[in-house]
C-alpha cells in the first residue's frame, strides 16, 4: 500500500514496484489508509508523513495497536529527530524524500524477506510441536528466559516483571537476539546487519535509538543489563 497525498508521485512508486511484480493500491490521506488496511491487507506500507488530515505518524500509531505490517516511511524531513519519532513509533525503515527508485524497491525487498523469514521460522516452530504423547525434547521455542523477563521470538511477545510490555518489532527483534548472546559484545555495524538485514541502508544511530527505547521500557535487573560497552557497541549482561 502506497499512502501519499502527493498522487504523481504514489503513483511513480507503484510503476517501480509493478516493474518488479508487486501488486499496488494507492491511499491519498490517512483515513483511506486505515479503511483499506482491512480490505486491501498489505504485505507491506509505504507511509508519506505529510498527509492532510491524520498525518503518517498517527496513521503508524494507529496501525501498530492492531498489525505488526511493516512500514517503511517516507518524508522530506530528513533531521535526526524525525527518524527517530518514526522509528520510536514502530516503523522498520525511514527514507528521505527524494530517493532514488532503485534504493526504495530494494528496501521494500528487504524488509519484506526479512518478514519472510520470521513468519516461516515461526511456521517451523509450530510444525514441531509435539502431539499428544510425544516427548517435548523436539519443541522448537524461540524463547529467552532470564529472572524476570521472557522475550518470545515465536508469537512476539515480550513479559517483563510479570506484566506483558508493548514494543515495535524491531525493539523486540534486538532484545532477542542480545539476550539469546549473553555476554556477547556487538558493534552496532553488526546489529545492524543481523537485525535490519546486510543491504539496509541507514546508520548506526538506528541501533541508538532502539537501544535507548528498550531502556525506557526494560530496565536493569539485579541478573541481567543491557550494557553499553564504551566505543564498542552493546550487549546482554547476565550477572
Amino acid at each position: 500500500m502506497i499512502v501519499d497525498d502527493d498522487n504523481n508521485i504514489a503513483e511513480l512508486i507503484a510503476l517501480y514496484l509493478n516493474k518488479e511484480c508487486f501488486s499496488t493500491q494507492i491511499a491519498e490521506d490517512g483515513e483511506e489508509a486505515l479503511r483499506q488496511l482491512v480490505s486491501f491487507k498489505p504485505d507491506l506500507i509505504l507511509l508519506d508523513l505529510m498527509l492532510p488530515g491524520i498525518d503518517g505518524y498517527e496513521v503508524c500509531r494507529r496501525v501498530r495497536k492492531d498489525s505488526l505490517v511493516p512500514i517503511i516511511m517516507l518524508s522530506a524531513k530528513g533531521e535526526t529527530f524525525d527518524k527517530v519519532l518514526g522509528l520510536e513509533l514502530g516503523a522498520d525503515d525511514y527514507m528521505v524524500k527524494p530517493f532514488d527508485s532503485k534504493e526504495l524497491v530494494a528496501r521494500v525487498k528487504a524488509v519484506l524477506r526479512r518478514k519472510s523469514a520470521q513468519e516461516a521460522d515461526i511456521d517451523h516452530a509450530g510444525a514441531d510441536t509435539p502431539t499428544e504423547g510425544e516427548g517435548r525434547s523436539s519443541v522448537k521455542e524461540e524463547i529467552v528466559r532470564y529472572p524476570d523477563l521472557e522475550v518470545s521470538l515465536s508469537n512476539y511477545s515480550v513479559k517483563y516483571m510479570g506484566r506483558i510490555i508493548e514494543m515495535p518489532p524491531k525493539e523486540l527483534e534486538l532484545l532477542y537476539y542480545l539476550a539469546s548472546h549473553p555476554n556477547q559484545v556487538f558493534t552496532r555495524e553488526q546489529l545492524l546487519d543481523r537485525i535490519w538485514d546486510y543491504d539496509y541502508i541507514g546508520d548506526s544511530r538506528t541501533v541508538d535509538v532502539h537501544i535507548k527505547r528498550l531502556r525506557e521500557k526494560i530496565h536493569d535487573h539485579d541478573k541481567w543489563a543491557i550494557s553499553t560497552v564504551w566505543r564498542v557497541g552493546y550487549k546482554f549482561m547476565t550477572k
